[in-house]
């Protein structure tokens, strides 16, 4: 093989999925990431048609995602009173398998840590490549020198920044700004979730865990924002701006918003490049092709691009252009087709205007009588499925 250590930027889901391959193939794989640690916490996901659970299955965590899945039921939207007026049906939103991001990413990285590097707390600051690899150097740690490098560092993506330029090349505000945070099930919420929509803004609750706990999550219609990503602090003043007195449950959350462990705040945005590759670097994940987080297609889209980077790079031997040229081939349909799922659901979730809320709520409400009740749901399945796998299992020998 001409390419054996392979640095990878992200620790989330993309990242430890594609370590894990990796080593299948016989390569070695290091993962840096930023956080001091496994994040918890997060959105649920969800996995839906055959593309997704196969990837899981032959990784051998299929079981484990199952054994932690959400089992969430339908979702309603209710009035400012909190009473039930319009309930979407599971598949919407949950697939075939629905599983919080944090548990995720845990199985991933008990199913990698033993055969992978993780450097935890640290990010790359700098690469130069040459014809035999690439030099990286760190915020903490010495210089290191690797045969390939992968961005799998998500939507504001440090790997993209430094190897193809700056962010707003890349990213596409698609106009809302969202929240996610734990906090406590006092709505009794039984595998089910809770939503509440006006114009411009949608607070919701969903259970999580068994219904021990929930999570609460915000969206509000916003141009994009000159903010400090790490300030979480001035995010969450922003939030409370912007929700305070909305009605429902917004302002208990907001009050429980202050104290909550996982605190999340982000632009919902997409990605599209000409090219994910360049040189001996490659983006993968949401660094590459983030259909945007209301799309329900990123964790799928993420683990099913980490199967084929490293099933590529094992069948051409570690040739890295070999590898390049026919990832980008496999996945740029795919990629295509998930990003498009993405483009019309921020303004049907989140309309500016109160009438048009008002109107959605309305529709959804006749929505399990209409005639194509299952549509948006098929559609999802038909994008989540749009790829032909090529088995890989022969060049690990198992």
């Amino acid at each position: 093989m001409t390419t054996r250590t392979i640095l990878i930027s992200g620790a989330s889901i993309a990242g430890p999925a594609l370590a894990y391959w990796l080593h299948r193939y016989g390569f070695q794989p290091t993962i840096v990431e930023r956080a001091p640690a496994l994040r918890d916490g997060g959105y649920a996901v969800d996995f839906r048609g055959q593309a997704h659970l196969t990837v899981l299955r032959r990784m051998g965590i299929l079981p484990a995602v199952e054994r932690a899945r959400t089992g969430t039921g339908s979702t309603w939207y209710v009035n400012s009173a909190g009473k039930p007026q319009a309930e979407l049906p599971a598949d919407l939103f949950a697939g075939d398998v629905e599983i919080l991001r944090g548990d995720l990413s845990r199985i991933l990285y008990d199913a990698t840590k033993q055969n992978t590097e993780y450097v935890f707390g640290d990010s790359i600051t700098s690469l130069t490549e040459d014809a035999d690899g690439v030099h990286v150097t760190f915020e903490r740690s010495a210089p290191r020198r690797f045969d390939l490098l992968v961005g799998a560092d998500g939507l504001h993506s440090n790997t993209r920044r430094l190897a193809f330029g700056p962010e707003d090349r890349y990213v596409r505000h698609l106009g809302v700004y969202c929240a996610i945070f734990t906090t406590a099930n006092h709505l009794g919420l039984d595998h089910t979730g809770h939503a509440y929509r006006t114009g411009g803004k949608l607070v919701a609750m969903y259970s999580a865990r068994g219904n021990t706990e929930a999570r609460a999550t915000f969206y509000f219609g916003s141009p994009l924002l000159d903010l400090d990503r790490r300030d979480a602090a001035r995010q969450q003043d922003i939030l409370a701006e912007q929700f305070t007195g909305n009605g429902w449950e917004s302002d208990r959350l907001l009050g429980e918003m202050w104290h909550a462990p996982d605190f999340y705040f982000d632009s919902v945005g997409q990605v599209a490049m000409d090219s994910w590759t360049r040189g001996r670097v490659a983006l993968l994940g949401d660094a590459a092709y983030c259909p945007s987080s209301l799309s329900g297609m990123g964790t799928g889209l993420a683990v099913v691009g980490a199967y084929v980077l490293a099933g590529e790079l094992a069948a051409a031997g570690g040739d890295h252009r070999a590898t390049f040229a026919r990832y980008e081939e496999e996945m740029r349909e795919y990629a295509a087709g998930c990003r498009k799922m993405g483009d019309g659901v921020a303004k049907l979730m989140i309309p500016q205007s109160r009438f048009v809320a008002g109107f959605l709520n309305r529709y959804y409400r006749l929505l399990p009588y209409l005639p194509g009740k299952n549509l948006a749901a098929n559609m999802a399945r038909r994008t989540a499925e749009n790829i032909t796998l090529r088995d890989y299992r022969q060049l690990t020998g198992r």
